[in-house]
């Protein structure tokens, strides 16, 4: 029987810790929930704008994140009435 292997990351750039437990991966956001490298790489990592930042970025291999998943995304924000639909001013 071989022992669990487990293993937490920490990105330089943004701070997020990824606890890698016996080949599955749980990204620890400063808030809410744990969620996947994928919705990781969907709110934040696919935003880099340089090189620099990308070799620094502990989420870049698209082997490891995976397809995006539905939830990974941020909800639409629901619209907003600034009271100008009735002839406010």
């Amino acid at each position: 029987m071989t022992a669990p292997t487990s293993q937490r990351l920490r990105c330089e750039l943004c701070q997020v810790e990824i606890d890698c437990n016996n080949g599955i991966d749980q990204v620890l956001f400063s808030l809410g929930g744990a969620g996947t490298r994928s919705k990781l790489w969907v709110r934040v990592c696919r935003y880099l704008s340089n090189d620099e930042q990308k070799a620094s970025c502990i989420n870049q291999d698209a082997t490891k994140r995976g397809e995006e998943q539905p939830g990974d995304r941020y909800d639409e924000a629901p619209p907003l009435d600034l009271g100008r639909a009735n002839g406010g001013s």
